[in-house]
């Protein structure tokens, strides 16, 4: 037996010493190359797993999180219509005062504006020593006239008595009874040029035609007046305000005289009630606008020359009354949001009208059967995606 030579093997491979070690080692690093390659593509899979159920739970979150937002179909109901005008504010019936007559230096004034006055009274005097010396001058010829009127009728008598005796003839007593008429006649000139003078006179007193309040006063003591002198006073009668409400030829259609008004001058927050109480026949054709003029009784607030805002109701109209929360304005004007059939919001410009306890009116813009933003408007933006919450109208 030769124990130098190697030893084959079933397979004619050589047979090394250690040789049954190699083939299990080379399984075993295959083995755990399989495993790394499995466990990096189940972390591969895991991951992209886990992006998609997250884009899924984003997208089911963007629905879930569309803002709610209180929504409610207004309808029509019965509103009072409303006309809004602005005016100025004057005296109803203005009176002027100036000289009726010749006029001279003013002596004295004797009211001021702001007072009232009755009718007659006097408001200023003027100078009459002139006129007054030419009065006593006619009086005293007066006294002459019925003198010589006195004289003719004694002597008209004592010829009467004489005729009869035959001492004078009917000619003598026609002549004496003439007399006596030209004397009587004289007297009454006279007292005619009298009470021309004195009426005169009388005209230098610048007097109140009608009772009212003064508004305007434009003399003083010293001053020349005359004819054209112009107005010196300016008095309203009975003390009678309007406001001259400026009103569109739409605004004007079948406003009826009677109606109430509130009338309001800028810088104060008081409403005073009139009525109108005549209406422009005719329309400016620059402006396309006439007057309704509304009658208001006296008050110190309301100063002739003011401005003023004027709230005219006539009659009452169906119209959606909306909150004062839905309705939005910027540079464009007013406007609400209405909601369409895929629950996107739009802008709808609107124009309001009375404003009340129980709502707005909505004059023009809405029909009434539109879904309607009732608050959170200022926080959306058009065509944006809403989940609207219907609530039920009020009124």
């Amino acid at each position: 037996m030769n124990y130098g030579q190697p030893t084959f093997g079933s397979d004619d491979h050589l047979a090394l010493p250690g040789g049954e070690e190699r083939p299990n080692r080379r399984r075993w690093i295959i083995a755990a190359v399989v495993l790394a390659v499995l466990v990096v593509a189940l972390i591969a899979y895991a991951l992209s797993s886990g992006k998609k159920d997250g884009a899924a739970t984003a997208d089911a979150g963007k629905v879930e999180q569309l803002p709610s937002v209180s929504v409610s179909v207004p309808g029509r109901q019965a509103a009072a219509r409303i006309i809004s005008a602005t005016g100025t504010l004057a005296a109803r019936r203005e009176m002027p005062v100036g000289v009726a007559g010749e006029g001279g230096m003013v002596t004295r004034v004797l009211v001021e504006p702001g007072q009232w006055v009755s009718a007659g009274q006097v408001l200023a005097t003027v100078d009459r020593a002139v006129q007054t010396q030419t009065a006593s001058s006619l009086a005293a010829q007066v006294n002459v006239a019925r003198s010589d009127a006195a004289i003719a009728q004694s002597e008209l008598d004592r010829a009467q008595a004489l005729v009869n005796r035959g001492f004078i003839s009917k000619a003598d007593l026609e002549r004496k009874a003439a007399t006596r008429d030209a004397a009587a006649a004289r007297v009454r000139v006279a007292q005619a040029q009298l009470a021309e003078q004195n009426a005169r006179n009388g005209r230098l007193d610048i007097r109140a035609p009608a009772a009212g309040l003064v508004l305007t006063r434009s003399v003083e003591p010293g001053q020349i007046i005359g004819s054209g002198s112009g107005t010196l006073f300016r008095l309203a009668k009975g003390g009678e305000m309007e406001m001259r409400a400026q009103l569109s030829e739409a605004d004007l259609i079948g406003l009826p005289v009677g109606v109430s008004a509130k009338v309001t001058p800028v810088g104060g927050d008081t409403a005073f009630t009139g009525q109108v109480w005549q209406v422009s026949p005719v329309i400016d054709p620059q402006t396309r606008q006439g007057i309704a003029r509304i009658a208001l009784s006296y008050n110190p607030a309301l100063r002739p020359g003011g401005f003023a805002s004027a709230s005219i109701q006539q009659g009452s109209t169906d119209v959606p009354q909306l909150p004062n929360s839905a309705i939005q304005s910027d540079d464009r004007g007013n406007f609400v949001y209405v909601v369409d059939s895929d629950n996107k919001v739009a802008r709808r410009a609107v124009k309001i009208g009375e404003v009340s306890d129980s709502g707005v009116s909505i004059v023009e813009g809405l029909a009434g059967n539109e879904r309607v933003v009732l608050s959170a408007g200022a926080f959306l933006n058009p065509g944006q995606k809403i989940k609207p919450i219907l609530q039920k109208t009020q009124g």
